[in-house]
């Protein structure tokens, strides 16, 4: 029997991403799968784009009710369902940190005998994951953190509204340019200092081109040579924005920052861009923050108030290559397609082997 592919319609507000593209849907179609597309009206690519391309147009939420052997691909996060979970998911699902929550949804897995395939563990032989949406997010989180310190200057100590949403790339870029320059110019001509951590990996080269293509090289590119020594720096402090774009794993990271670098009479810093976007793990090195924000309300405060300097507002949106989701999913699509190729061998080839010993783990640790 041909394996059944069931892309999920998308749940989360401003989510317009999907891992799947008309273009990688065919690939998978000509390969002998069967492809199963729920209707989404704010998904990016439009359902005829994917009726075009020969797969099968379905209800929205039918993947409940989905035979069992079908495979259900999505993207973030599974709708918040009190239930077993019988199914074999691949998605983002953020259990395996010890994130918040976590325990619920491992539970959910093993009570219903489904499986879960988090992309975010789909490595090849050398480790290094099979696709990702780092540089589309570094990219983002740049664009949002200058508009959002073009705010903080115009309009200090008034919440930012809404991100707006884009067509592509180049209505974002020519948007940060108009915002900025009104800003600089009431900063006395001064555009911002900006210092990136994890600039030499695909997010950090996301955030210094947005950066760049914007005008500002007024930028501090760190990587692990200028951390290595251990957090809190000061240089943070000193800078206008800070982008962290380094990736959370399973150890401690000192501190990049803490309350007390950042209560300074000297400082500079109003805006920081947390992509990486972990508050609730042990490992944050951003510890200023405890929740996420979205699009609709950009940025929060930190969780304690700061006594002396500016505001300094946090960016916290755990989805941010949405803000660019065609090229975004275009890009990832095609990385993950040679996977999804194989998922018909999942019982022995080694990028989804590996992922489901991880999950076996990590439900064995569930009570």
């Amino acid at each position: 029997m041909p394996t059944v592919i069931h892309l999920r319609a998308e749940t989360k507000p401003f989510e317009r991403r999907s891992p799947l593209s008309p273009k990688t849907a065919k690939a998978l179609l000509d390969a002998g799968y069967i492809v199963r597309v729920e209707r989404c009206p704010e998904r990016i690519y439009k359902d005829e784009e994917f009726e075009a391309a020969g797969a099968e147009l379905v209800p929205t939420g039918s993947w409940r009710d989905a035979p069992t052997d079908n495979i259900i691909l999505g993207l973030k996060e599974l709708p918040d369902v009190d239930a077993p979970l019988p199914h074999t998911h691949v998605t983002f699902l953020h259990v395996f940190k010890k994130q918040t929550g976590h325990e619920i949804w491992l539970r959910r897995f093993k009570e219903g005998g489904g499986t879960l395939y988090d992309l975010e563990v789909l490595t090849d032989e050398n480790n290094r994951r099979v696709a990702s949406f780092g540089y589309s997010a570094g990219y983002a989180g740049a664009a949002i953190a200058l508009f959002s310190w073009a705010h903080q200057v115009l309009h200090p100590d008034t919440p930012q509204g809404p991100v707006p949403s884009f067509d592509d790339t180049h209505a974002l870029v020519d948007y940060v340019k108009s915002a900025l320059e009104p800003a600089i110019k009431a900063n006395g001509g001064q555009p911002p200092k900006i210092i990136i951590i994890g600039a030499l990996g695909r997010c950090g080269k996301g955030a210094t081109d947005l950066c760049r293509q914007t005008g500002q090289e007024n930028i501090l590119l760190w990587d692990l040579a200028e951390t290595k020594k251990g957090g809190p720096f000061a240089e943070i402090a000193e800078s206008d924005i800070f982008i962290n774009c380094v990736y959370l794993g399973s150890t401690p990271t000192p501190p990049f920052l803490t309350f007390d670098s950042l209560n300074v009479p000297e400082r500079r810093l109003r805006v920081v861009c947390d992509v990486s976007c972990d508050p609730n793990s042990p490992f944050n090195p951003v510890p200023v923050y405890s929740t996420w924000s979205n699009f609709k309300n950009p940025t929060l405060p930190t969780s304690k108030p700061l006594e002396q300097g500016p505001e300094v507002r946090i960016i916290a949106i755990d989805h941010l290559p949405t803000l660019i989701a065609r090229e975004s999913s275009d890009e990832y699509s095609s990385l993950l397609l040679p996977s999804l190729l194989t998922l018909d061998k999942r019982d022995t080839e080694g990028v989804w082997t590996r992922a489901e010993k991880i999950f076996k783990e990590k439900v064995a640790e569930v009570p």
